[in-house]
C-alpha cells in the first residue's frame, strides 16, 4: 500500500507539472528542428506540440491572440516589420539558425545568361522582397538607390540595365511558379520543400553571414514562462547544433 501511495504522489507530483507548448511553425527545417526536440522536453515535463503553417502571417496572428504559444519560422526584420503594420508586440526570445536566401531558375544555369525583359520573382512581403532586391543588387543584376534598405521595393530601383521584370508573390508560391519565370528568389525553407538544395541549385546565395537569423518568438508577456525558457534552452544545445549541420549540410548554418 505504501508502494502505491508513493506511485501515486509522484505520479500526481508529475501531472502537475508537466505543461503542454504549443509552437506554429513553417515545415522546413523549423518543424524538422522542433519535432528534433520533442524527447528532450518530455524529460523536462513539456509536451511540444508543432503546428504547421506554411504561410508567414498566421503564424504572428495566432501567436498575438493567445491561441498558440509561440512560432518558428522568421527572421527579425520580418517580425519588427510585422508589429509596426499589425500592432502587435511579438518578441524573439532566442536566435537558432540562417537560412541563406537564393536565386534559382530552370531555364539558365548563370545570371549572366538573364535577357533583356526577363521574368524575376520575389517574394511579395517586405522584407523578404528587400532582401531579395538586396541580393540582385550584390549580384551585379541591378542597383538600388542609395537610400534603400532592407524594405525595398521594385520602386526603390536605380538601375536595371536588363529591364528585368519584377514579379512579387506570395514566398510560399514561389517554387511553383519556378518554371514560369526566367529566376525566382526563394527563402530556403520553401526551397527546401521543393526539392531544391540550395548549396548546389542556387545560382547565387547569401553567406552564412547573413543578417536573417531565423528567431523563436511569442509574445511579451510570456517570454518569461517556464517551459518557453526550457524551448529556448533546448534549442541551443550543440545536439540540435549537429542536427542542422548534418541533415541540412550548409543549407540550414547554426547561429549559436
Amino acid at each position: 500500500m505504501k508502494r502505491i501511495l508513493v506511485a501515486l504522489a509522484t505520479f500526481a507530483a508529475f501531472s502537475v507539472q508537466a505543461q503542454t507548448l504549443q509552437v506554429a511553425a513553417t515545415p522546413v527545417p523549423h518543424a524538422e528542428i522542433l519535432e528534433f526536440l520533442k524527447p528532450t522536453l518530455v524529460k523536462q515535463g513539456v509536451t511540444l506540440e508543432v503546428k504547421v503553417f506554411t504561410d508567414y502571417v498566421q503564424p504572428n496572428i495566432q501567436v498575438a491572440e493567445g491561441r498558440l504559444d509561440a512560432n518558428f519560422f522568421q527572421h527579425q526584420p520580418y517580425l519588427d516589420e510585422f508589429n509596426a503594420s499589425k500592432g502587435t508586440k511579438l518578441v524573439s526570445v532566442a536566435g537558432v539558425h540562417v537560412e541563406p536566401f537564393g536565386a534559382y531558375s530552370s531555364k539558365i544555369k548563370d545570371l549572366s545568361e538573364l535577357k533583356d525583359g526577363a521574368q524575376v520573382a520575389i517574394p511579395n512581403d517586405a522584407t523578404n522582397g528587400g532582401r531579395a532586391l538586396l541580393l540582385l543588387q550584390t549580384a551585379g543584376v541591378l542597383t538600388l538607390k542609395p537610400e534603400a534598405g532592407i524594405t525595398a521595393t521594385a520602386r526603390d530601383i536605380a538601375d536595371n540595365p536588363k529591364k528585368l521584370r519584377i514579379r512579387e508573390l506570395e514566398a510560399a508560391t514561389l517554387p511553383r511558379v519556378l518554371n514560369q519565370v526566367d529566376l525566382a528568389l526563394i527563402n530556403t525553407n520553401y526551397a527546401l520543400e521543393a526539392g531544391l538544395n540550395p548549396m548546389e541549385d542556387a545560382l547565387v546565395i547569401e553567406g552564412a553571414d547573413s543578417p536573417y537569423v531565423n528567431i523563436l518568438v511569442t509574445r511579451d508577456n510570456n517570454q518569461q514562462a517556464d517551459a518557453i525558457k526550457k524551448l529556448v534552452n533546448a534549442l541551443k544545445t550543440e545536439e540540435v547544433k549537429t542536427f542542422i549541420l548534418e541533415k541540412y549540410q550548409g543549407a540550414v548554418v547554426p547561429a549559436f
